[in-house]
């Protein structure tokens, strides 16, 4: 029997609910005051430049896609099937991220950093493991947004992490310890866009670049220490290094009009 757009309709009203009263929250906050709540954030040595925030609305857009493509037989199978109640649960923990940040609860804001990464670091697996794209809206509403998502919530737990246990910014210098923890942060930070890069074939271009956009920001606005400024720019260059990496993947990928298998057709292939 074929699908229809009422099978799971409970869960598909419950995800666009929480999408237009918790992620919509957010993008409005994003879209009406660019500085709005980012811009108070505690300034630490790793705080980004504000244009690194941008990230949210498109994330917010794809996601906008997502909910509407569960409708579709091919976006109910990963959306309803597949990542079931967790979008409805990453709307709620990312929308309490949102608030304990905009009061500056710092390590409220920490845990719940670390609730959204582990829930988007579930569906992406989810995604990436037992859903390969099988045609653009794929691609588009379900890869694409979960990747950004998922190498964004990296840098938001490093960036709450600093703004707990940190120093501001504003009021002290960077001590000796400050440059080591900073140095590490992007240390990680270009490495997790290398991991990126090599985890599959073709890579996750759209995951690097969310690394790479936070680490130029972050070199953007890391003027008062020269120590991290030029280590932000350092780390940056060879982040575009994975990216170049994950583009020349897709283009291989486009070029040679790989087909994408179905289950059983790969289970051979791996075993």
């Amino acid at each position: 029997m074929a699908d229809s757009w009422t099978d799971a309709l409970f869960l598909k009203i419950v995800n666009l609910i929480t999408y237009f009263l918790f992620f919509g929250s957010n993008a409005y906050y994003t879209f009406a005051f660019p500085g709005g709540i980012h811009s108070h954030r505690k300034e630490t040595y790793i705080t980004p430049a504000l244009w690194a925030f941008l990230i949210w609305p498109l994330i917010h857009t794809l996601l906008l896609g997502t909910v509407i493509y569960q409708f579709f037989p091919a976006g109910k199978r990963v959306i309803v099937d597949g990542i079931s109640w967790r979008f409805p649960l990453l709307a709620v923990l990312n929308a309490m991220y949102i608030y304990f940040s905009s009061r500056h609860s710092f390590y409220l804001e920490l845990v719940f950093a670390l609730f959204v990464s582990s829930t988007v670091t579930h569906i992406y697996y989810i995604v990436k493991k037992h859903h390969s794209p099988q045609q653009t809206a794929d691609e588009l509403f379900i890869h694409l947004p979960f990747s950004l998502y998922h190498g964004w919530t990296t840098v938001l737990v490093v960036l709450s992490a600093f703004e707990a246990f940190g120093v501001n910014a504003s009021k002290q210098h960077d001590g000796i310890w400050t440059k080591v923890f900073v140095f590490i942060a992007l240390f990680f930070l270009e490495g997790t866009a290398a991991t990126y890069a090599f985890s599959s074939p073709e890579g996750d271009l759209p995951a690097s670049i969310a690394i790479a956009w936070s680490l130029w920001a972050i070199f953007a606005q890391q003027t008062k220490s020269l120590f991290v400024h030029w280590s932000a720019f350092v780390f940056s260059i060879l982040a575009l290094i994975w990216v170049a990496k994950g583009a020349f993947g897709v283009f291989k990928r486009v070029r040679g009009g790989r087909v994408a298998l179905s289950d059983e057709e790969r289970a051979p292939l791996v075993g």
